[in-house]
């Protein structure tokens, strides 16, 4: 009950409309460990398993665990010259992306064994779906569209913000009707209009993993993922400790601020 009760904020921020100036914070709820060797591309939670794709050459692996008590349960060693990137559950299967070699691995859910795959037109970053069709990002400011039916694209937009588009669209989840993206190499979290493509909302979650528990290998925030069990958000990094659970807090913009 308690956790139900510490998500009605967010509940009350994703029912409302928001501009694009809404800028939120966090503050961290729980969190639960994770190897520091997951070098993590993508992140996923579905019926108290929680899905990784972890990248690198010779060390990219697609991950499931035990959820409440971190437990490995399989997994999959990639091709040393693939490159996992983002990964998605949709119906019994799973997709993983990969960097540059610009093709989805497809795995059975039940078993994690792989079950085909099949090529994208430019390099994979971040993987979520609508319960539709599959949504991904490419490193550019857009995100295309594709049936997993058909495994073609069938659409894409632009992502822009203030009217300028915006680039490095990482790790995506996809959050009451609206996707969450990774911004890479910065600490922050755009929630994005699929319609349009416009920017509603900015989460900053600046000293997310403090200081003392950096390592010299510890990488950037990525990693976003919602828990359908309960609606909890939770976010992490590459080579990270930790998983975090936030709650957003609003921040006064900066007219409010200025007023103040």
């Amino acid at each position: 009950m308690k956790l139900a009760i510490a998500l009605i904020p967010l509940l009350l921020i994703l029912a409302s409309p928001v501009s694009a100036k809404s800028a939120f914070g966090y503050r961290v709820t729980a969190k639960i460990p994770q190897p520091r060797e997951n070098f993590v591309q993508g992140l996923e939670i579905l019926d108290n398993y929680l899905y990784v794709s972890t990248g690198g050459y010779g060390t990219s692996r697609l991950l499931r665990y035990h959820f409440k008590n971190g437990q490995l349960d399989t997994g999959q060693q990639l091709n040393p010259d693939l490159f996992g990137e983002g990964v998605t559950v949709f119906g019994e299967l799973i997709y993983q992306l990969t960097w540059r070699a610009r093709a989805v691995l497809v795995y059975h859910k039940d078993n994690l064994k792989l079950a085909s795959w099949f090529r994208i037109p430019g390099e994979g970053w971040g993987l979520t779906h609508d319960n539709r069709q599959l949504i991904f990002s490419d490193g550019t400011d857009q995100l295309l569209f594709l049936s997993p039916h058909t495994r073609q694209i069938t659409g894409a937009i632009s992502v822009t913000e203030n009217g300028q588009p915006v680039p490095r669209l990482n790790e995506l989840e996809w959050v009451e009707g609206r996707i969450w993206a990774n911004i890479w190499k910065t600490d922050r979290v755009v929630i994005i209009d699929p319609a349009n493509g416009e920017v509603t909302a900015s989460i900053n979650l600046q000293g997310l993993l403090p200081v003392a528990e950096r390592h010299d290998n510890t990488d950037v925030l990525n990693g976003i993922a919602r828990d359908p069990a309960d609606g909890s958000i939770w976010v992490t990094g590459k080579r990270w400790p930790w998983i975090y659970q936030i709650e957003l807090l609003p921040q006064p913009n900066q007219r409010q601020k200025n007023a103040q």
